[in-house]
């Protein structure tokens, strides 16, 4: 969470920004937008005055119940593509980058992202809408990928094909470790 006196962070006011005008543009309530994300009321009024900053998994749940793209709350429209590749930090999960390398694209339906994950740090996030998938390609350190309850590690310049439309995970298993995930959401 941000705190009282701190200005909301660049990527807390995307966030906030979007989710307002998504929610606002559908006419949605903030107990209809709870429902289909299953976010709190209160939580998502907070990430809306910019008075707290989701963690990734719960932006996560956000984007999945609002039927957007990940990337779509991590930028500004207005902002130039190249000033979109800078790392994006959350307050909530310290141990973990995110640098959007291409944002959603309606024609091709993906988005790319490079991720680190660092201190061993163990990351799950809910299901996707139906048919996600997420293309992963190991760069760094070795990766732990939790799929149909299953962990299966892969290393540096490996990669897997994961069915994001189910609960999964992401883990360090080397102290740091960082890979490309591109993720498919289909028509």
């Amino acid at each position: 969470m941000t705190k009282a006196n701190t200005p909301p962070s660049a990527i807390s006011k995307s966030i906030s920004q979007h989710l307002q005008s998504i929610r606002k543009a559908r006419g949605f309530s903030l107990d209809k937008t709870a429902q289909l994300t299953g976010v709190s009321k209160a939580m998502l009024g907070q990430v809306e005055r910019g008075e707290s900053s989701p963690t990734i998994a719960t932006l996560w749940k956000i984007a999945t119940g609002l039927e957007c793209s990940f990337s779509s709350f991590l930028s500004d429209d207005d902002v130039e593509l190249s000033s979109q590749h800078a790392e994006h930090k959350f307050a909530n999960d310290i141990n973990v980058t995110i640098k959007t390398l291409f944002p959603f694209n309606a024609a091709t339906q993906f988005e790319m992202f490079e991720l680190c994950l660092k201190n061993f740090h163990e990351q799950h996030s809910s299901a996707h809408q139906i048919g996600v998938t997420e293309h992963i390609h190991v760069l760094q350190g070795k990766l732990g990928v939790l799929q149909g309850g299953q962990w299966q590690e892969y290393k540096a310049q490996e990669q897997c094909i994961l069915r994001a439309d189910q609960p999964h995970g992401y883990r360090d298993e080397e102290g740091e470790t960082r890979f490309i995930v591109v993720i498919h959401y289909p028509h």
